[in-house]
């Protein structure tokens, strides 16, 4: 059994702080064989029958396990799976417990309590950087192409076929469950169009024709794909200057790998690569520092900053991810710095093994590896 050592040492160090953690990520992302590798754990499985029948007193249940360390797989599977973890958050502290599944906790109509001040959560996203070297494999451009579910990266031949039989089971077990959606072809047709697009800019309006449902089911749809972890919708930054947009986000897919088969893509080329790129850089700092709240910037004129970090919004991070950092053009960093002149400016390239600073003028830009960026806006936050 691989051990992923991030993972590991996040979930210990979330359970420090609260007695009950909610693990979500997507189908075959590794929840499964991440709790079963932490040590001490009880682990059960709630799509068992037997299990479910055993927490059906739930207070006896943690009665029984005080002082424990208790995994939940697939907790939504349960009847009443929020009284469960409420009563162990507020009467049964002693006991850990961490709760999985496929979506945000509150997207299950089963929870009737979020559970807010009560927990942790962790996203599970695709592999990270520190996962290929826990899995042996460090290979960039196998990463991108293959994606980051473990099961595809690790592979011996191209999972082909094994995208198409995600959908299904992620269409049968997840939405069905939590969502009961009934429109099939529509949702399957909005998401293959998305991961082909991943990184546009989203109007609804322009999805609904082509998928056959209306604007509103579009946008419905892409909440449920939002809530399930399938993309990652950015939010422009701007602070309602007309030149900037203001409404229209930019969506992702959450994995190189679906991006690339929905995309055709059996080969890297450059281009290909430097898109994938900048996939992987999204999904690097939306695991490492557990956060969604990544933004873009673009305005009327087209100038683009690829993503912005902006904790504080009166000095925003701006970063530009880059396959190769000669491929740098300073305009659009120049244009963003018009308008917001404090903060600090970053290249992330694959080629570069150390960072450096560069001058363009008055713009002083970082160009640096992807561990370093993350390594620094994880000690800036907390700063």
């Amino acid at each position: 059994m691989r051990h992923r050592t991030f993972w590991g040492a996040r979930i210990e160090r979330a359970w420090a702080e609260r007695s009950i953690l909610w693990l979500a990520g997507v189908r075959r992302s590794g929840k499964t064989v991440l709790c079963q590798g932490l040590k001490n754990i009880l682990y059960l499985d709630c799509e068992r029958p037997r299990v479910r029948r055993s927490l059906e007193d739930p207070e006896a249940f943690l009665e029984e396990h005080r002082g424990h360390r208790v995994v939940l797989d697939e907790v939504h599977r349960l009847d009443n799976p929020s009284e469960l973890l409420k009563l162990a958050a507020d009467h049964y502290r002693d006991v850990r417990i961490l709760a999985t599944g496929s979506s945000t906790l509150g997207a299950s109509q089963k929870f009737r309590d979020t559970l807010a001040g009560r927990k942790r959560t962790l996203h599970l996203t695709p592999m990270l950087h520190q996962d290929q070297a826990d899995f042996g494999r460090v290979d960039l451009r196998h990463r991108l192409l293959r994606g980051g579910l473990p099961p595809f990266f690790l592979a011996k031949t191209y999972p082909e076929d094994d995208f198409q039989e995600w959908f299904d089971g992620y269409w049968a077990k997840d939405l069905q469950e939590l969502f009961r959606l009934e429109r099939r072809a529509g949702f399957q047709k909005l998401m293959e169009l998305l991961f082909r697009q991943s990184g546009g800019l989203f109007e609804a309006a322009s999805f609904a024709g082509p998928c056959g449902i209306s604007r509103p089911t579009v946008q419905a749809y892409l909440s449920v794909l939002e809530e399930t972890f399938l993309v990652h919708v950015l939010r422009p930054f701007h602070s309602g200057k007309s030149r900037e947009i203001l409404a229209a986000p930019k969506v992702y897919g959450f994995d190189t790998g679906f991006v690339a088969y929905y995309g055709g893509v059996d080969s890297l080329r450059e281009k290909d690569a430097g898109h994938l790129w900048e996939h992987l850089v999204l999904n690097e700092m939306a695991g490492r520092m557990q956060t969604r709240n990544i933004q873009f910037w673009r305005d009327k004129a087209k100038h683009e900053v690829d993503f912005v970090w902006a904790p504080d919004p009166s000095v925003p991070v701006a970063i530009e991810a880059k396959w190769k950092a000669a491929a740098f053009d300073p305009s659009n960093l120049n244009s963003f710095r018009g308008l917001y002149p404090k903060g600090l400016n970053f290249v992330v390239a694959s080629d570069v093994e150390r960072a450096f600073t560069r001058s363009y003028g008055d713009l002083k830009v970082r160009f640096t590896g992807l561990d370093s960026l993350v390594r620094h806006l994880m000690a800036k936050e907390k700063s």
